[in-house]
């Protein structure tokens, strides 16, 4: 991909999206650190103080954050991630994990509803790199995959929005499966997990919001 500008739009405006752009098509993965000024002007054709410009409005955002000294990191893939995320750290536990319950049983709902054969494969097998995980007592892999199966799940809700809220959510996530995980003890806690696949693949969605509820304790 071409970071070069066109000038068909106010320059600082268009390097601030060709940037984005370069986040959320995944060239630069979150809490990667961006290339440095030096390179990125000369990659975008562009000056110093335009480049920090769209730094500084991305960071605003809060897809990018400037640590002095050090250098400029992603963190988080869209503006509205970044935004949830900011929020999130201003609010408590509990009413993060309300948001949560409503993310969560929403995308099931919808995952019923809306969920392709090709999707309902992927869950599936996320669960068996997830089973086999926890067999090998790769606790951290576990977390791994059950995250991606909790966002498979609202990508499957075919509602875009409602995907990116939720991927919004992941550090809040993964951190909260991690401290119940129970350790790498006797058996892979399923968590109504299979269950809950098994409502999306019926095309049921009063079960799969219910068991979408029943996993967090609801």
């Amino acid at each position: 991909m071409s970071l070069t500008p066109s000038h068909r739009e106010p320059l600082a405006q268009e390097v601030t999206g060709k940037l984005s752009h370069a986040i959320s098509s995944g060239m630069w993965a979150v809490n990667e650190r961006i290339p440095s000024e030096q390179e990125l002007m000369k990659e975008l054709g562009v000056s110093r103080g335009t480049l920090r410009e769209a730094i500084k409005s991305l960071a605003h955002v809060g897809m990018l954050e400037v640590l002095r000294g050090d250098g400029t990191y992603v963190r988080a893939t869209s503006e509205i991630a970044g935004a949830t995320q900011k929020l999130i750290g201003r609010h408590g536990n509990q009413h993060v994990v309300e948001v949560r319950l409503a993310l969560d049983t929403q995308a099931a709902r919808l995952a019923a509803l809306n969920a392709t054969d090709a999707q309902k494969g992927e869950m599936r097998a996320l669960l068996a790199d997830r089973r086999r995980a926890w067999e090998a007592k790769d606790v951290a892999g576990w977390v791994a995959h059950d995250w991606e199966f909790h966002l498979a799940v609202a990508r499957a809700s075919a509602n875009p929005l409602l995907a990116g809220l939720y991927e919004s959510f992941g550090d809040v996530v993964r951190s909260d499966v991690a401290a119940h995980s129970g350790g790498q003890g006797d058996g892979c806690p399923q968590e109504g997990h299979e269950d809950l696949l098994a409502a999306i693949e019926a095309r049921d969605p009063d079960a799969a919001f219910e068991t979408a509820a029943e996993n967090l304790g609801e």
